[in-house]
């Protein structure tokens, strides 16, 4: 794949899920600034919204969130049957819950903060699976 979109130069529509609002911009700024295609929601209500609204083929979830928990929206996502993969971020100490949220289908997790080239590069494992299973 080359840069950060797909092998077609279509950007990879990401969907980035937290309620810290300012945490969300930085993150969507830094990443549309490498090609990606980024949607912001900042609860897991508005995840979902999102996710019935458009086509994404990776999420990046935050597993606290206080509407709803990263685990419920991966429960929904996978009620609607959506195909897009789902990284899970957890703060400091939750990393159980975000072994429980691979074990319900997510993709992968990483902890926050995260290394930008790491989630780069789980964005980029992510998308590849996608497109493999089509």
């Amino acid at each position: 794949m080359s840069g950060d979109s797909t092998e077609t130069g279509i950007p990879i529509r990401l969907l980035i899920v937290d309620d810290e609002e300012g945490y969300v911009n930085v993150l969507a700024n830094r990443l549309k600034r490498r090609g990606l295609d980024i949607c912001k929601a900042y609860s897991g209500a508005e995840a979902i919204q999102a996710a019935a609204r458009k086509t994404f083929d990776v999420v990046i979830l935050d597993l606290k969130m206080e509407d709803m928990d990263g685990i419920e929206v991966l429960r929904v996502f996978n009620r609607m049957g959506l195909r897009m993969k789902v990284i899970m971020l957890t703060g400091h100490g939750s990393q159980a819950a975000a072994r429980e949220g691979m074990r319900r289908g997510a993709f992968d997790y990483l902890t926050k903060p995260c290394e930008l080239n790491d989630l780069l590069e789980k964005i980029k494992a992510a998308y590849q699976s996608v497109a493999a299973s089509e």
